[in-house]
């Protein structure tokens, strides 16, 4: 995403908690006209910077963006008035709403800017952003996203919605890989190629890109590398159901899913993709 802001010409700022990451921006990289200024501390983004600062933050976990923008010396203490504060992290709703009144009693802006897409759809450009803010604030930001996606979708003046809304895909996701695990595993305990099944699945009623892409994964036990490691995808899950619980919406497809996603930590899959977790399917005898 900072290489996408690199090449729409705009001069960018980038700290990462392992520097390393970050120093590979401080070069040209792919169509960049520049290179980042590398910095060693989140508050050093703002340094010299004005009002109209944008700072974006793309983060694992709640715990990483709290400590990042509420922390000592955080973004909420180290931005000037009138700054925008972008949040694409995948974070649970009552950790972005602190984050929302925080921005606001500092005088700076909140923009809750998730994205759907895995890493290669990042590195094109072609990411979807569902975006939420008060409307001055996404006025700045739109052709900041437009650089970083394909379509901004636009979900009202309440930064949280937008956490709600990917919170919502996130969930739709891993229920289409639970499912996906189900029904290929039935079609191979009925002596049916999976892969053959996942033809008709793709090329008739499910022909939508996340029943190809998973499909493919979990038809060919390919979950190395990882576009989205299992961790996450459990952290995630655990965000789903809390949000239900906040607004007292049961969940019990999500419920399952953690429960697999859970057993398959126990067995060592951190380091898989996210939909490796289909090994918990039961599969039947032998």
């Amino acid at each position: 995403m900072a290489r996408r802001l690199l090449a729409a010409g705009l001069p960018v700022t980038v700290w990462n908690r392992t520097r390393r990451r970050a120093e590979e921006l401080a070069a040209p990289a792919g169509l960049a006209p520049g290179s980042a200024t590398v910095v060693d501390h989140p508050a050093d983004v703002a340094q010299g910077a004005g009002g109209e600062l944008v700072a974006f933050t793309m983060l694992a976990d709640d715990a990483a963006v709290e400590q990042v923008a509420l922390g000592a010396g955080g973004l909420v203490s180290a931005l000037p008035a009138g700054a925008i504060h972008v949040s694409c992290s995948t974070i649970g709703v009552a950790l972005s709403r602190r984050l929302a009144e925080a921005h606001a009693r500092a005088g700076q802006g909140y923009v809750v800017a998730t994205v759907l897409g895995r890493p290669e759809a990042a590195a094109a450009g072609k990411l979807f952003v569902l975006a939420a803010g008060a409307e001055a604030a996404l006025v700045r930001c739109r052709p900041l996203l437009q650089a970083l996606g394909q379509r901004t979708m636009e979900l009202g003046d309440d930064p949280v919605a937008a956490n709600t809304v990917k919170l919502v895909c996130n969930f739709m996701i891993a229920a289409v890989i639970e499912s996906l695990g189900e029904g290929l595993a039935l079609a191979e305990r009925s002596g049916i190629p999976a892969r053959q099944c996942l033809e008709v699945l793709t090329e008739t009623v499910f022909g939508a890109p996340i029943y190809k892409t998973y499909g493919s994964l979990i038809a060919e036990g390919r979950f190395e590398p990882a576009g989205f490691k299992l961790p996450l995808g459990f952290k995630d899950v655990r965000l789903v159901l809390a949000a239900g619980e906040a607004v007292q919406v049961p969940l019990p497809v999500a419920s399952l899913v953690r429960d697999h996603m859970l057993a398959a930590l126990a067995r060592g899959q951190q380091d898989l993709d996210w939909s490796s977790f289909v090994r918990e399917v039961p599969r039947g005898p032998g």
